[in-house]
């Protein structure tokens, strides 16, 4: 073990994402820095997410926990411990109702480990928010892990704080930010963040707010350069504080497939051919409308650009009846399973991703260089479209009738207009330089010893180690 790596080697961090995708692969990344550190690192999951995790860190000392994820939860099909595998999202507070009932044997095998080997603190996800409980009685510090940036959270904040969408008069009405005052946005950017306030969801979603509020800091899975502004904002007025430690994604082992997927040999084959290429995802939660597939579906075939577009099979479904594959072969093809989308983003040939705005993908995207062509669906990625295109200028949104960035259908015409303005125009010039200048920034924060997120680490393990320290004594 090297000197810098036994700096933190007498401690041990306790993690325990969320059950989806989008949440665990973070926190695997995440894990890898810790263990860079010489940190133990346990995780806890559930047993049917178990193998991922597995097979994500079989190359590392993770000690992985299962528990037995709840049967018979109301509402949510047997053997479905995933959200990615919900029947639909609007069963997504009864799934994260549901992980409560996991409480008693968490906190069981808590007690176990600490006897093994104490631990220094937990790092947990929102959606968990009784994991602080659990945290509490153990007497260890929790952080919270949310999956956003912090340009959403100071911006919904300020938002909410004073009340600032009854002041709209329609859902996509712009409203200034009177914190921020270059930024504006609509009811339509919150209509997908907030719970129904009458609904049974409310009580689950103040619980969470309640336990994050009451915890140890946030880790967020950005870096201090690209949003100055908003953490400077957040550290100075509002606690706990947060801690960016990101991009996570860059974290992790780049590894190179023993065969090429199908999928990569087209792109050699395009980037052999002189080409660029579009690449069209929106991820494993969004729920798109047939009606909205076969708009999409045209929308390409008539830009004449290259793509590569990933869909999950039953969508597949309503548009590969019709011939679509056939039309456009040589130009696109369409992937009906799962892809490393980071193996995608990295190749020569792309040159544009059009995608929902998960801030994985985005951020994903602007550290490969890719610049993006926003179209969010759900949860906050309104909002983080609106980073993308408004605020760090990486990317350009698809056309909307409404001024929201979360546009309504989307007809096959304006998102043909805005793919060639990306892949060709002077618009997709200007956002392809200015996201490679990005990428440079991203790479520089995670860079070993100096970069800012490295640091910010080193500082995060630094204080709550020691302030456990000073609790024992």
């Amino acid at each position: 073990m090297d000197t810098y790596s036994s700096k933190f080697s007498a401690h041990h961090v306790v993690l325990f994402p969320f059950m989806s995708k989008g949440h665990i692969i973070p926190i695997l990344n995440l894990a890898r820095l810790l263990l860079r550190r010489g940190m133990a690192v346990t995780m806890f999951t559930t047993t049917g997410n178990r193998p991922f995790i597995a097979e994500s860190l079989a190359d590392t000392s993770v000690f992985i926990i299962d528990i037995p994820f709840p049967q018979n939860a109301p509402e949510i099909p047997p053997g479905v411990e995933s959200t990615d595998l919900l029947p639909s999202m609007s069963l997504f507070f009864s799934f994260c109702k549901a992980t409560k009932q996991m409480q008693s044997m968490v906190e069981e095998k808590l007690q176990g480990l600490v006897q093994v080997q104490p631990v220094s603190f937990m790092v947990s996800d929102g959606f968990l928010w009784w994991t602080f409980e659990s945290a509490t009685k153990f007497g260890l510090p929790r952080l919270v892990f949310t999956g956003m940036n912090q340009f959403v959270s100071c911006v919904s904040r300020a938002v909410f704080e004073d009340r600032l969408l009854d002041r709209a008069e329609s859902d996509d009405e712009l409203i200034t930010v009177t914190r921020f005052p270059w930024i504006k946005v609509t009811r339509n950017d919150f209509n997908t963040v907030m719970p129904n306030p009458n609904g049974p969801t409310m009580e689950v979603f103040i619980d969470q707010v309640k336990s994050m509020s009451n915890s140890s800091g946030y880790i967020v899975n950005s870096f201090y350069e690209l949003e100055k502004v908003y953490i400077d904002n957040w550290n100075s007025e509002k606690r706990p504080k947060v801690w960016c430690v990101g991009p996570l994604c860059l974290a992790e082992p780049e590894l190179e497939p023993q065969k090429k997927p199908f999928w990569i040999q087209w792109l050699d084959q395009k980037l052999a051919q002189g080409c660029s290429v579009l690449y069209v995802a929106f991820g494993s939660q969004a729920e798109v409308p047939s009606e909205q597939l076969q708009q999409i579906a045209m929308g390409l075939q008539e830009s004449k650009a290259n793509f590569l577009w990933v869909l999950r099979k039953k969508e597949s479904e309503s548009i590969l009846d019709e011939g679509f594959e056939e039309t456009v072969k040589g130009r696109g093809i369409v992937v009906k399973q799962w892809v490393d989308q980071r193996q995608i983003l990295k190749h020569q040939c792309i040159e544009g991703f059009l995608s929902h705005c998960g801030w994985n993908s985005a951020l994903e995207s602007i550290c490969y260089g890719v610049p993006i062509l926003a179209w969010p669906m759900i949860a906050e990625q309104a909002l983080n479209a609106r980073m993308v295109v408004e605020e760090i200028k990486v990317g350009l949104r698809v056309e909307s009738t409404c001024n929201g960035m979360k546009p309504g259908f989307v007809k096959w015409d304006g998102l043909m207009k805005v793919v060639k303005e990306l892949m060709e125009g002077e618009m997709g010039k200007q956002v392809r330089k200015r996201v490679k200048q990005v990428a440079e920034l991203a790479k520089m924060a995670m860079a070993d010893s100096d970069g800012s997120s490295w640091q910010t680490l080193d500082l995060l393990i630094n204080e709550l180690c020691n302030k456990k320290q000073d609790v024992r004594l």
